[in-house]
């Protein structure tokens, strides 16, 4: 094994990628391939509502998880250019602010923001200790591997986990301290309810003192929402309608995508997108794991996802209410995204009546 050293000689983190990489299944790969294709409660409740919905986490089968990073990289979708160009602004200033911090990503993806952060604090000289979390165990893979090979200081502990399982899991921090990191405005794809109950397990997972560093998309124009959800090119249709595939490989389903259609608009009233599949005729479908005959009408849609758009002083004073206090706050010269880096700290008074 190498070990590479600091300037006082001490050891430092092993440099060969296989000692440095731990990947770890909070189920164990077999039982996770059993709970994949078991579990399906969630579906079946969905598909027999009025009106229909699937939830948000089959879109992130790895062929959804790829089409989700072509998404990124579109002209129209200006987010996550946006939150790029804020924390490549920002990032020296988080470093600063946490100092050696263990970067808990949910939701890690390709990691690509997440070298923005790793430059950081490499450059103050810290130690570099990463812990991705994503249902997709290939794409978890094939990024830390990738990061790995440029950092050579890195540690990396991946998780292939939901993020409620990740949180109720996570290990104590190697690190003089943690950050746990949700970027993209995935917040967004939560309503209000389940916005508060991921809100209180981010505070249940952090000591005081620790760190969450959150992205939000913020309030715009209902145009530049529109052509964000609907691209030319057609790849955010292909990620809605490949959760059909989703479920006929998982539960054995009989859904024809080519009678489905993308539809997704800007609910002013809500501040959100909403994204449908829409069926184009009156058919049947089948999913035979689950025991499942859907019906649907010509025109009858499947609710898929919300993607909300936030007040900056609203979202803060959420934070707030679940402990999590905002230090500081960067957002772009259009005030089209925002990133809030908000510490642990415990502020709710006990109030004691006579």
């Amino acid at each position: 094994m190498t070990i590479s050293k600091t300037a006082s000689g001490k050891a430092a983190f092993p440099y060969t990628i296989e000692k440095r990489l731990q990947i770890e299944y909070l189920l164990s790969a077999t039982a996770l391939s059993q709970h994949k294709q078991s579990d399906g409660s969630d579906v079946v409740w969905g598909l027999t509502q009025t009106p229909k919905t699937i939830p948000p986490r089959y879109f992130y089968d790895d062929p959804g998880s790829q089409l989700f990073e072509q998404i990124c990289e579109l002209p129209e979708y200006y987010l996550t250019r946006t939150e790029g160009a804020i924390l490549q602004g920002c990032a020296a200033e988080i470093a600063r602010l946490t100092g050696a911090c263990e970067i808990v990503e949910l939701g890690s993806g390709s990691s690509t923001k997440t070298r923005i952060l790793l430059d950081a604090y490499n450059k103050l000289g810290y130690p570099l200790g990463y812990v991705p979390i994503d249902v997709s165990a290939g794409i978890l893979e094939s990024s830390a591997r990738e990061l790995l090979a440029d950092y050579p200081s890195l540690v990396v502990r991946a998780l292939v986990s939901t993020y409620e399982l990740a949180l109720e899991r996570l290990e104590a921090s190697r690190l003089a301290t943690r950050m746990i990191c949700f970027l993209g405005s995935t917040l967004g794809n939560l309503n209000r309810e389940e916005c508060d109950r991921f809100l209180s397990q981010i505070a249940d997972a952090l000591n005081v003192g620790e760190y969450f560093l959150l992205g939000v998309d913020l309030q715009k124009s209902e145009y530049l929402l529109n052509a964000a959800y609907n691209d030319s090119q057609g790849v955010t249709a292909a990620f809605n309608l490949n959760m059909l595939e989703h479920l006929n490989w998982r539960f054995d389903g009989n859904f024809d995508k080519a009678q489905f259609e993308h539809w997704a608009f800007y609910n002013k009233s809500q501040s959100q997108i909403e994204m449908h599949l829409r069926s184009v005729r009156s058919q049947t479908v089948q999913l035979r794991a689950l025991d499942l005959t859907v019906e649907f009408e010509k025109g009858e849609t499947i609710f898929t996802e919300i993607s909300r758009k936030f007040d900056l002083n609203s979202i803060q004073k959420e934070l707030q209410g679940h402990d999590l206090v905002p230090l500081q706050v960067w957002t772009d010269p259009n005030q089209w995204f925002g990133v809030l880096l908000c510490q642990m700290q415990k502020t709710k008074s006990v109030s004691v009546t006579a």
